[in-house]
């Protein structure tokens, strides 16, 4: 097994127990390479080697969030397709600047701090995050940090750079949600060392913040598969009906919580309509998680609060100030909309059922100006190269049409639908491992649609 500069031979330990040869290395990239005096940060990776016998370009793994681990992913959540991927080519966790393994910035605190047990406007509420953004943005200036260089050009290049270092002419680029929208950046930018492009729950380049209309349509479609489960259906009869009502009663009288701590004790949280908002916005994603939202719904509708309490003391801590991360909060905001797209949004947003709370830099948009990377970087990838996209029907947070948007000038994609999958597709069918094998050996893809099973909609956990 060849091995390259500054790496380091490991056996990679998963948390389910097994051990894999693998190595471990970094490479050092400029922090802004718009910046010639800038810092040297370091990018880390987990290498596997490659298993088959005829052995191709690198295999990228890009995490979403932005913010994800591939390192950690590769520990867990897709363990199996790392291992099986390795026939193509060694396949390489990236953790990317600023994240896992990467990350060299802790968490910023800032002094704002949201008023726990009483009612504040929505206004008071984004109030209090703005200015603790702009408090972490200059915090991140003065500690010498280059919050320029926290974008999704940069990263791209960082991915270039990986692959002149492993002295590849080409590399495979895996990903799925902002990892999708770094492997479309890097199509953008290198098309001609990338062999092919696999990526799942795909998020355009002006998608980073997503359209309230189609979160409202993404409802329509747990509507009509709550309707193929006649228990479920009873239970929650008209979704979007128990949602408003929800909403409604929320807006007119928050509710009081007692959040569970860990020592026992309670702490007092004036739950808002928004925070509901908050919730459902990450919940969406996958239809069993869908599925934990609309009984709380549920439970809220019947004036239930205790499943709402237990969650939300997962999630936050009354009283804690406003925090920011460097690399999940820049790249969102470089990448940022149109100006277009922010109006659709707004105008939108005054009636769906999430308002506009599915991405939260869409209320940091304009504090910054100087981090955006501007229209030019938002347009579509045009490209020749092999794609593979899949996309499931009942995610909630890329929808499967902004999905075929997103792609539609790549003119060699392989659109594959994964009906009843979520967000999280990728591990659901033995399917979308045979599907990613025939793409990877060059076979023409036959079933572009795949099923998998809706989950018991009625059940509440």
């Amino acid at each position: 097994m060849a091995q390259y500069d500054s790496e380091k031979a490991i056996t990679f330990e998963t948390r389910g127990g097994e051990s894999y040869a693998a190595f471990e290395g970094e490479i050092k990239v400029p922090e802004n390479r718009a910046n010639k005096n800038s810092k040297m940060i370091p990018v880390r990776y987990v290498r596997f080697p490659a298993t088959g016998e005829k052995k191709g370009p690198p295999i990228f793994y890009l995490s979403g969030g932005p913010g994800g681990s591939g390192i950690q992913t590769a520990k867990h959540r897709r363990t199996a397709m790392f291992m099986a991927l390795r026939e193509y080519g060694d396949v390489i966790a990236v953790d990317q600047r600023g994240t896992g393994a990467s990350r060299i910035y802790d968490q910023c605190r800032s002094n704002q701090i949201v008023p726990a047990a009483k009612k504040t406007s929505d206004e008071e509420y984004l109030g209090y995050y703005r200015r603790g953004f702009m408090e972490c943005l200059a915090r991140w200036k003065a500690e010498g940090i280059d919050v320029e260089g926290y974008t999704t050009t940069e990263n791209s290049r960082d991915l270039d750079d990986l692959r002149k270092h492993f002295g590849a002419d080409k590399m495979v680029l895996w990903g799925i949600s902002y990892g999708s929208h770094l492997a479309m950046a890097t199509i953008k930018e290198f098309d001609e060392h990338i062999d092919r492009v696999i990526i799942a729950s795909a998020e355009g380049m002006n998608q980073t913040v997503k359209m309230p209309a189609r979160t409202d349509d993404y409802f329509n479609r747990v509507q009509e598969a709550v309707n193929t489960q006649p228990a479920a259906k009873a239970m929650y009869g008209d979704i979007k009906s128990m949602i408003t009502r929800v909403h409604a009663k929320l807006d007119k009288e928050p509710v009081l919580l007692k959040l569970p701590q860990r020592d026992g004790s309670t702490k007092d949280y004036m739950f808002h309509r928004r925070d509901m908002q908050h919730l459902a916005s990450g919940m969406v994603s996958d239809p069993i998680h869908t599925r934990a939202l609309l009984a709380m719904y549920n439970a809220l509708d019947n004036g239930v609060t205790e499943p709402i309490a237990s969650l939300m003391a997962r999630f936050i801590t009354p009283e804690d100030p406003v925090t920011y991360d460097v690399m999940s909060s820049l790249m969102d905001i470089a990448s940022g909309m149109t100006a277009d797209r922010k109006a659709a949004i707004a105008e939108e947003a005054q009636t769906s059922l999430l308002k506009d709370y599915l991405n939260f830099s869409y209320h940091l948009d304009g504090l910054a100006p100087e981090l955006d990377l501007g229209d030019g970087f938002r347009a579509k990838p045009a490209s020749d190269i092999p794609l593979l996209l899949l996309s499931g029907t009942l995610d909630g947070r890329t929808y499967i049409e902004s999905q075929l948007e997103a792609t539609e000038e790549m003119k060699n994609r392989t659109a594959v639908t994964v009906v009843n999958a979520g967000h999280n597709l990728f591990m659901l069918s033995p399917k979308v491992q045979e599907t990613i094998n025939l793409f990877m050996e060059d076979k023409p893809v036959i079933d572009t649609t795949i099923a998998v099973d809706l989950p018991d909609m009625s059940k509440t956990r």
